[in-house]
This record gives structure tokens, sequence and C-alpha cells, in this order.
């Protein structure tokens, strides 16, 4: 049963947290998932089936865009993920919304 919890509460912070990843940079896939897993010590550990849905969704909210890097030498082409203004913005609204979540939760929890 703890796994069933422990899923649903992760599922609804996906969207903020690789939002916050590329608010440094651009990024590939292969390395959010390896950021994920490393910043919250092992506690995300990202498929690609879920990753991708995630970066699709953001996409097509135009919360993220995406652009193929060149090929140099023998690395192959890669698909970067970045954070658009509205992203930025929308990012900013969901840290105000977490925090208040939490900060309830922790309340409650601590009676």
């Amino acid at each position: 049963m703890n796994e069933k919890y422990e899923r649903q509460m992760k599922k609804g912070v996906l969207d903020m947290l690789v939002l916050k990843l590329l608010r440094s940079e651009a990024k590939y896939g292969y390395q959010i998932i390896q950021e994920m897993k490393e910043k919250s010590g092992e506690t995300f550990l990202l498929k690609d089936g879920t990753l991708y849905p995630i970066l699709y969704r953001l996409e097509d909210e135009q919360l993220v865009v995406s652009k193929w890097s060149e090929a140099e030498g023998k690395q192959v082409p890669r698909k970067y993920y970045e954070i658009t203004e509205a992203g930025q913005k929308a990012l900013d609204e969901i840290e105000v919304v977490w925090k208040r979540i939490s900060d309830g939760i922790s309340r409650i929890m601590e009676e």
C-alpha cells in the first residue's frame, strides 16, 4: 500500500520539478532524469515513459520549447527542452501554491 500513496504524491509534483530543473538551462531528457535522481536523493527515479509525456504536455501548454542540437563528432543530435517565459511565470505561481499546500500539510501532520 505504501507504493500506491508514494506514487500518487509524486505524480502531483512532477511538472513543477521538471520546470524547476529547466529554469537554469536547457536540458535533454536523459539529463533531466539523471538530475532528478541525483538532486532528489533517488526519491524520483523517472523512466522515459513517465518523463516524455510530461515534456510533451508542457510543450503543448507552451511552458517549454524543444530544439534539436547539431551532431558534433561522434555525438548524436539531442532534443533539448527549455523553459519559456510563460513556463517561468507558471513555475513562480506553482511554487506559491506548493508552499501553501506543504505548509498546510505540515501544520496538520505536526498535531
